[in-house]
C-alpha cells in the first residue's frame, strides 16, 4: 500500500474499533471494479438500443442489478424484460471483465486484518454466482462469516434488510454493526438499520 492507502487503513482501524462486527460491501468497496459494472451495463443496455449514461450506476450503487434494469426501462421509456436484461449484464461482466478486478487495497487489508478480531460478514446487491467469483478473484473466500446478497431478502438496499439480515446470521447487534460503502442507498439501508457506517471512497 502506498503512504495514503496507510493512512486511511489506519483510519478504518480508529473507526471500527469499538464495534463487534464489520459489514462490508463488495462491488466498489472491497473490490476496485465499479468501472467493469458501469462497462457492462452499458454494453448491455446496447443491445436494447438504449445509449446509456453510466452516472445512474453511481447513483444506484448497491441495487440488485434487476432493480437497476426495471430503473433503466422507467428512465428511457422502454420495454424490458428485466430478468433477461440482469442475466445478460452479468454474463458480460463475468466473460469480459471479471478476471481483470483488483481489490481496494486499503478496505480488503483491513478487512483481513480484522478477521478472527471482529464478526465479518458481507452485504451486497450482487448475484451470489457473480460475487462468488470476484471474491475468488480477490483472494477473500474463507475470510468471512456470511454474505448476504440480491434475493436473500425480500427488499435489497437501499432497504435496512440486507444489513439487518447480516446481523442476524452473525448474532450481533444492529447497534454492534459498522457498514463500509461506497455509494448512498448502502448508507441509507445501514442508517435505517440503526447501524454504523463509513463512506470508503471519501476517505
Amino acid at each position: 500500500m502506498n503512504v495514503e492507502s496507510q493512512q486511511k487503513f489506519a483510519q478504518l482501524q480508529q473507526l471500527s474499533e469499538p464495534y463487534e462486527a464489520l459489514l462490508y460491501d463488495v462491488d466498489g468497496t472491497l473490490a476496485d471494479n465499479m468501472h467493469a459494472h458501469k462497462a457492462a451495463y452499458v454494453a448491455t443496455a446496447a443491445e436494447y438500443a438504449i445509449a446509456l449514461d453510466d452516472a445512474i450506476v453511481d447513483e444506484l450503487a448497491g441495487w440488485p442489478t434487476i432493480d437497476v434494469a426495471a430503473e433503466i426501462a422507467l428512465r428511457y421509456d422502454k420495454e424490458i424484460d428485466t430478468l433477461a436484461f440482469a442475466k445478460r449484464k452479468s454474463t458480460i461482466f463475468i466473460e469480459q471483465f471479471i478476471r481483470q478486478t483488483v481489490p481496494v487495497d486499503f478496505v480488503h487489508a483491513h478487512l483481513l486484518a480484522n478477521v478472527g478480531k471482529k464478526r465479518i460478514g458481507l452485504v451486497s446487491g450482487g448475484s451470489r454466482g457473480t460475487l462468488e467469483i470476484t471474491l475468488e478473484v480477490i483472494n477473500l473466500h474463507g475470510k468471512f462469516e456470511t454474505l448476504v446478497c440480491a434475493g436473500d431478502t425480500p427488499a435489497g438496499k437501499p432497504s435496512p434488510e440486507p444489513f439487518l439480515l447480516a446481523a442476524e446470521q452473525l448474532h450481533v447487534a444492529p447497534a454492534a454493526c459498522l457498514v463500509f460503502e461506497d455509494g448512498d442507498p448502502g448508507v441509507q439501508g445501514a442508517i435505517a438499520a440503526g447501524m454504523g457506517w463509513v463512506r470508503v471512497d471519501q476517505l
